[in-house]
C-alpha cells in the first residue's frame, strides 16, 4: 500500500503544480502600472517636420488653453495602424491632435497616413526616440492628453478602442 502510494506521490505532486501554473496563466494579476507623466506639465521636446506645410509639434503649442491629445506612433506599428479609426473619429468629434512618428523616416510616415487616415494638426518625426524619451512613453502607441495649461491629465498607454472613447472625450471637454 506504502509502495502504492509512493509510485503516484510524485504523479498527484506534478499535478498539483501542473494546476497551479495554469491558473497563474490564465488569471493574472490585474496590474496597472500608474503613469508617474499624469499631472506632470508636458515636458520639452523637440521632433523634425515631417509634412510640408505643417511644422513640428512643440510643448509651447499645448497652452493655448483647449485640451489637446499628443499621440506618439510609428508607421511600422501593427496597433497603430488599428487605432487610426479612433482617432479620426476623435478628429471628427472635434479633438486637436498632434503626433509624434518615432524611428520613421518621412517616405514611411506618408505612406501610413495615406492609408490609414491623417487625423494630425501637426506630427513630427523623432528619429533617434529622444522626444519619447522626453514624454515618458515606453512604446507606441501612446496617447497623451494635454489640458489648455500645458499639464498631462491622462496617458493611454497602447492602442485607443472603442471603450477608451468615452473617457478621452471626456478628458477632452467633448460631448460625444
Amino acid at each position: 500500500m506504502i509502495r502504492r502510494l509512493l509510485l503516484w506521490l510524485p504523479f498527484a505532486l506534478g499535478a498539483v503544480l501542473f494546476a497551479a501554473f495554469w491558473a497563474g496563466l490564465h488569471h493574472p494579476d490585474d496590474h496597472v502600472i500608474a503613469s508617474k507623466m499624469v499631472g506632470q506639465a508636458l515636458p520639452d521636446f523637440e521632433t523634425r517636420t515631417a509634412m510640408q506645410g505643417q511644422g513640428a509639434p512643440r510643448a509651447a503649442q499645448f497652452h493655448g488653453g483647449k485640451p489637446r491629445l499628443l499621440n506618439v506612433f510609428a508607421s511600422w506599428c501593427v496597433p497603430c495602424a488599428q487605432e487610426g479609426q479612433m482617432l479620426m473619429r476623435l478628429k471628427a468629434a472635434g479633438a486637436q491632435i498632434d503626433g509624434v512618428a518615432v524611428h520613421d523616416t518621412q517616405a514611411d510616415l506618408a505612406r501610413f497616413l495615406a492609408e490609414n487616415g491623417n487625423p494630425y494638426a501637426s506630427v513630427g518625426l523623432d528619429i533617434d526616440g529622444r522626444a519619447q524619451m522626453a514624454l515618458g512613453s515606453t512604446g507606441v502607441p501612446e496617447t497623451f492628453v494635454v489640458d489648455g495649461q500645458g499639464r498631462i491629465v491622462h496617458q493611454q498607454i497602447g492602442a485607443v478602442t472603442e471603450a477608451d472613447m468615452p473617457t478621452l472625450l471626456a478628458k477632452l471637454g467633448i460631448r460625444p
